[in-house]
């Protein structure tokens, strides 16, 4: 049980700092933040996590990479589904817990909680592009969890930086999601265009992760 709850507090660290970051950065008129500080606050926020709760429970944060590590035969079937659950329930306390402090707030902005929604760019399109970059960081987190060209402590950062890079890209067109769990939450307390587009964050993400099981295998193979 001990590695679920680690899974859920892993997320919850993971959703509430990065879409935190990128709701309450709305709030600074000189925009300070921006694009480069939210994908840093994503990518820090797993390193943080991910180095926490590692030696427990592995340190996925999130369902795509569970279910890459299922079809790489690193997890069981039970321990995937209880993964996904538990994180899920973890992004879901992360945006509870944003609601909580946005409603504190003096201000008549009305914030989406760092929902997926495509911006300037269709469903299709935007179903593309976060299967490419779930490929890319799955296909990463795969990699070097695995290889002995680094050690095995240094993975952590790689993959913390490489979902920085990711978010560099993926910002401007989704919000960059490559995750289910930290989709699901904020859609929740979002609502309307967010809900309608969850299906999208979801699916995605998982055929990414498919993609880059295969092609992982395909060259661990050669």
């Amino acid at each position: 049980m001990k590695k679920y709850i680690a899974e859920l507090l892993g997320t919850f660290i993971l959703v509430f700092f990065g879409t935190g970051t990128a709701v309450l950065s709305t709030l600074n008129t000189d925009n300070s933040v921006g694009i480069l500080g939210v994908s840093f606050a994503f990518g820090l926020a797993v390193i943080a996590a991910a180095y926490s709760i590692g030696d427990i429970s592995g340190g996925h944060l999130n369902p795509a990479i569970s279910f890459a590590m299922f079809l790489d035969k690193r997890i069981e079937m039970k321990d995937f589904l209880l993964y996904t659950v538990f994180q899920i329930i973890g992004a879901i306390l992360a945006s509870t817990l944003i609601s909580i402090i946005l409603h504190t707030l003096k201000s008549n902005t009305k914030f989406n909680y760092g929902a997926n929604i495509p911006n300037n760019i269709s469903n299709i399109g935007a179903f593309v592009i976060e299967t490419i970059l779930t490929f890319i960081f799955i296909f990463v987190v795969l990699s070097v969890t695995k290889t002995k060209f680094i050690a095995p402590s240094l993975s952590v950062l790689v993959i913390g930086f490489t979902l920085t890079m990711i978010h560099l890209v993926g910002i401007p067109l989704t919000g960059t999601s490559v995750n289910p769990a930290r989709s699901i939450g904020p859609a929740l307390f979002t609502g309307n265009n967010a809900l309608s587009a969850l299906w999208i964050f979801v699916l995605a993400p998982l055929l990414g992760s498919i993609v880059a099981a295969l092609v992982h295998r395909f060259l661990e193979k050669a």
